[in-house]
């Protein structure tokens, strides 16, 4: 299926001091909008695996977030926080066209997803492992976790990366930390992440950012999906309970047999959650 992928240059919020930055986006298919958020030190390459069958109902934009994958971190003195985040996606939707999309995110585009929803400028919002309803201890936990993967795709030459992928041992090495099963990722895949996290220029800002938050308030009037591996290793599968607590509304899905990042361990299973989250609400 034939895809667009470019980057588009868009506008902060005025706060921000009205700076016009670049977003690397890919975009296929036909149907109602679904816009794509990654997570934390990863691409928009993570949804590789389930791309193409979102993309036979869907419009969908998978978006690399400032400071991961081809776009670039965000200008000196900008935040790389929810309340500049989100309206440098606003304007990315203004500047494709897109007015109000279903939007799907992991882990911290899960968090940033909800903001959306929050703020009414999508029609739904689907987060699988969406960061911010962690204890202090789990966040801790998390985010050192995060930061031993960061510090690995560094000290690894990636001559050393390519010949890890080569084997499903190997493989796991790299991603087993996300993924519950590494085998099932491609030679490419593995490693074209593993030096997307070695290269992401908004890690450490981002996760600076993400120590304050902490996801409490409901997401009225738009329908909401939560979804969580039940082997996910870096986000237990207890914070979805407090989300289904702090959004009562929202449908609790969990996800047999993934981890943290389920697009690849069963592409099937997400890709029908993220279609049934995101499909028109019946009036009444």
């Amino acid at each position: 299926m034939p895809a667009t992928v470019a980057t588009v240059s868009v506008t902060l919020d005025a706060s921000a001091g009205a700076h016009r930055v670049p977003m690397a986006y890919e975009r296929r298919g036909n149907g109602e909008p679904l816009l794509l958020l990654h997570g934390i030190g990863h691409h928009r390459q993570a949804w590789d695996p389930v791309l193409d069958t979102l993309a036979t109902e869907r419009d969908v934009v998978a978006v690399d977030l400032p400071g991961f994958g081809e776009s670039p971190a965000l200008p000196d003195g900008v935040s790389h926080s929810l309340s500049t985040v989100v309206p440098a996606l606003g304007s990315l939707c203004e500047e494709l066209g897109i007015e109000r999309p279903h939007v799907a995110g992991n882990s911290m585009g899960g968090m940033i997803a909800l903001e959306l929803g929050r703020q009414k400028l999508v029609r739904s919002v689907t987060a699988l492992s969406p960061g911010g309803f962690w204890s202090e201890a789990e966040r801790r936990y998390a985010f050192g976790v995060l930061r031993g993967m960061h510090l690995g795709a560094r000290l690894l030459p990636p001559p050393v990366v390519e010949q890890l992928a080569r084997t499903t041992a190997g493989r796991a090495l790299l991603v087993s930390t996300i993924y519950a099963r590494p085998g099932r990722r491609s030679p490419e895949g593995a490693v074209a992440e593993t030096l997307a996290l070695r290269k992401a220029t908004g890690f450490g800002a981002t996760l600076a950012e993400g120590r304050g938050v902490l996801l409490t308030d409901d997401v009225p009037d738009v329908p909401v999906t939560i979804a969580w591996g039940t082997r996910d290793r870096v986000l237990v599968g207890r914070q979805g309970i407090r989300a289904k607590y702090a959004i009562p509304g929202a449908r609790l899905v969990r996800l047999r047999g993934c981890g943290h990042v389920p697009m690849s361990d069963d592409p099937a299973l997400v890709a029908r959650v993220l279609l049934d989250g995101s499909r028109p609400v019946p009036a009444v």
